[in-house]
């Protein structure tokens, strides 16, 4: 026999009990996962990492375990792609170097210059590696490496000249420098006779011609040429005594990655895969 009772309304508050019951648990499912999901966003965007033993840093990757990092792919040769394609350069195997030191994949978003920064800031990649100058612009806005990359202004002569050994014999003696370059100014600091030209190119070619005395320009650019053209008529004899420096550059957020990317250029200077990577592409260690 049946124990439910046919009376009008006799069920109603059991049935009403139940339906409060569900809803409250449904409310407390619907919380639990509004909470649970923006967690478990975050933690899939969260690679922990280790520079060392029992050391051990978690930060915010575009993708995890990887470290994508922003470069032209059009600055030879810090990043260019080479005969077969491939993207290579200077700044692109040492970022390669980086991430396999933090135990990390690494891919590259090529970008143009004007926009590399934007990319940056809007989270499209995790670091730029593309000769980012330190200055203290980009120090206040940017979290900055230590330097990868030591360049120092460079007097270039030809190989058989004998007149010039450093900046106080630059006095009335000819050079060739862009006329909206820090070259041309610092050239005609020293009293220099300065022809305006359009670049490096002009100005090495009149150096190698005989029709100027001198030229100034970066040291990597000289190192560069060398490597590649094999010139062995023109020297440096002197550096400026402010060289450029360059870093990777990561937003201030990311502050924690760009300590462990220290660590790491530390140990790839002290097991000397930098100076390897410079030597390949200029001839000499460029890092310090």
């Amino acid at each position: 026999m049946s124990n439910v009772s046919n009376r009008p309304g006799a069920e109603a508050p059991q049935r009403r009990t139940g339906l409060i019951v569900g809803i409250a648990a449904a409310a407390v499912v619907v919380v639990a996962a509004a909470i649970a999901i923006p967690l478990a966003i975050a933690a899939n965007n969260t690679t922990t990492t280790s520079t060392g033993p029992g050391v051990e840093a978690a930060y915010t990757l575009v993708t995890p375990g990887t470290l994508t990092v922003a470069t032209e792919g059009t600055y030879k040769p810090f990043s260019y792609h080479d005969e077969s394609g491939e993207l290579v350069g200077y700044d692109v195997e040492v970022a390669q170097a980086v991430a396999e030191k933090l135990g990390l994949q690494v891919e590259f978003a090529e970008t143009e210059w004007a926009a590399i920064f934007a990319g940056l800031e809007g989270q499209r990649f995790d670091v730029i590696a593309n000769q980012v100058s330190i200055n203290d612009e980009r120090e206040a806005k940017y979290s900055l490496s230590d330097p990868y990359t030591v360049s120092p202004g460079a007097l270039i002569v030809r190989s058989d000249n004998t007149t010039i050994t450093g900046f106080d014999d630059l006095e009335g003696k000819k050079a060739a420098q862009s006329a909206t370059s820090n070259w041309h100014e610092l050239a005609t600091s020293y009293g220099a006779v300065v022809e305006d030209v359009e670049g490096w190119n002009e100005s090495i070619t009149l150096l190698r011609d005989g029709r100027i005395d001198f030229t100034l320009n970066d040291k990597l650019t000289f190192l560069d040429f060398v490597a590649t053209e094999g010139a062995d008529d023109i020297t440096i004899v002197a550096e400026t005594d402010d060289p450029s420096l360059s870093a990777f550059a990561l937003t201030k957020q990311n502050a924690k990655l760009t300590d462990d990317i220290n660590a790491a250029l530390a140990d790839l200077a002290a097991d000397g895969t930098l100076a390897k990577i410079g030597e390949k592409y200029f001839g000499e260690d460029v890092s310090k």
